[in-house]
């Protein structure tokens, strides 16, 4: 990793068509299982107090795929644009997912007009700086656990050195004693 999200080289990760297909499809299944959520609990609050259950599959049958393919056109859209930025810059950085969502919110708005297509840009552009800026603030406050530690090692003492019985008992005569033995990561 080189300041940004993944080097170029970075093998970790799919090559770009596949992910763009792989995310397209993972959208796609986030969008209809939220989508059955939040359009079952729609469906059984707006159906008659008889028909509810009836209401509640009809309502995840018509509008849940619709939200599954709008995370899927959004997904396939942003991944599109951040593989031909990877592309053309040559490095993968958080200003690639930036653009491609200032791009893809520009895109998706095109059939409202320019300002219209302004305002979704500014907004996809902004909200990817915001998931960037905070997806970089948990890998700097998460590195610090990964960092390795030398182990703390409980080393037995150095031996006194033994007292020489025929030495006088001033020593001025005994050799000074050599440097302290090293230890293991010193």
């Amino acid at each position: 990793m080189t300041g940004g999200r993944h080097d170029i080289s970075d093998t970790s990760r799919d090559p770009c068509p596949y992910i763009i297909v792989y995310d397209i499809g993972a959208a796609f299944c986030m969008g209809a299982i939220g989508g059955s959520i939040w359009h079952g609990f729609k469906g059984y609050r707006n159906s008659p107090r008889g028909d509810r259950f009836a209401g509640t599959i009809a309502s995840v049958k018509s509008r849940a795929p619709v939200v599954g393919g709008g995370f899927a056109v959004w997904s396939g859209l942003f991944n599109a644009g951040d593989c031909t930025l990877v592309a053309i810059r040559g490095k993968e950085d958080s200003w690639n997912a930036i653009m491609a969502g200032a791009a893809t919110g520009g895109i998706l708005a095109a059939r409202s007009g320019p300002q219209a297509i302004a305002v979704s840009a500014a907004f996809g552009g902004i909200i990817l700086g915001i998931m960037e800026g905070v997806g970089a603030m948990l890998g700097r406050l998460s590195s610090d656990s990964y960092k390795p530690v030398a182990p703390v090692l409980d080393l037995p003492a150095a031996p006194a050195p033994a007292a020489n019985s025929s030495a006088p008992e001033d020593s001025a005569a005994a050799p000074a004693p050599s440097a302290p033995p090293k230890r293991f990561f010193q």
